[in-house]
């Protein structure tokens, strides 16, 4: 079998994935792209004191702003995945989610951090391609903004959240030299490039959540270290932040990747 026929067989079995799942993917990939937040919500509940107290002391901001900030995370992010889950003023809550990541990102240094920034900035992305999805037809968040047709917003959303998905990925590549790691690093970067500039679109992101998935079970398993180890939360942390790219590459499964993509431009040719 040559590669072309490889490539052919391999289109055939994830379009029959998205015929047999069309129904249900939309709704898993929501789930998983607010599943940071849910669970960042949660915990900011649990580990309130501590929560406060770390900002009280790392920013000598006293003790009313700390607990504001404390209660503006758990309030914007559990009130944002009950909009977005219900569907009601979904573009709302994904501008709320966008103000907690760049909270967040100043509150606690992540802004200096390259691998963390790449991370958020990939949630990002999955809200960006959120918006796209819940954008309805006739209407525009660009009110009065010249475009190149009337879809021109949600086509920019959709490549915007691809090229920020990415980031994710490559915050994940580890130099050095042995084997796993290259090929790793060869096959991982071919699929983040075939997402970024849209080519083989839909199966290049499903490829790429089966192997965050595999990882990501495997690298951040928080629930073989106890509770009590500053490793659960560290793991738990990088487990819920990957399943929520999962689900922003589930989206570009689900929608495609709109106008601004090579597999858009072949239909013209």
């Amino acid at each position: 079998m040559g590669q072309e026929d490889l490539m052919n067989k391999a289109e055939d079995v994830a379009d029959q994935f998205l015929r047999v799942t069309k129904q249900y993917l939309p709704h898993l990939a929501r789930l998983c792209l607010i599943s940071t937040f849910l669970e960042d919500g949660i915990r900011m509940w649990f580990q309130w004191y501590e929560q406060r107290d770390y900002i009280e002391a790392t920013w000598s901001c006293g003790y009313f702003l700390a607990t504001c900030f404390v209660l503006i995370n758990l309030l914007g992010q559990l009130g944002a995945c009950i909009l977005i889950l219900s569907r009601n003023f979904v573009q709302h809550a994904c501008f709320g989610l966008f103000g907690i990541i760049a909270l967040q990102t100043l509150a606690y240094s992540i802004l200096w951090d390259i691998k963390f920034l790449m991370r958020n900035l990939a949630l990002g992305g999955g809200l960006l391609l959120l918006l796209a999805e819940s954008r309805s037809e006739g209407k525009s968040m660009f009110a009065g903004v010249p475009s190149m047709g009337e879809s021109s917003p949600k086509q920019y959303m959709q490549l915007g959240g691809r090229l920020l998905l990415v980031l994710m990925f490559m915050s994940l590549v580890h130099f050095d030299t042995s084997l796993i790691s290259i090929l790793q690093n060869l096959v991982g970067t071919a699929l983040i490039v075939l997402v970024a500039i849209g080519f083989k679109t839909k199966l290049a992101a499903l490829t790429l959540v089966v192997c965050l998935l595999v990882m990501n079970i495997y690298f951040n398993a928080f629930w073989n270290i106890p509770a009590y180890k500053p490793m659960h939360d560290f793991l738990k942390y990088d487990f819920f932040q990957t399943t929520s790219v999962i689900g922003g590459l589930l989206l570009v499964v689900a929608l495609g990747p709109g106008g601004v993509s090579m597999d858009e431009k072949k239909k013209e040719w």
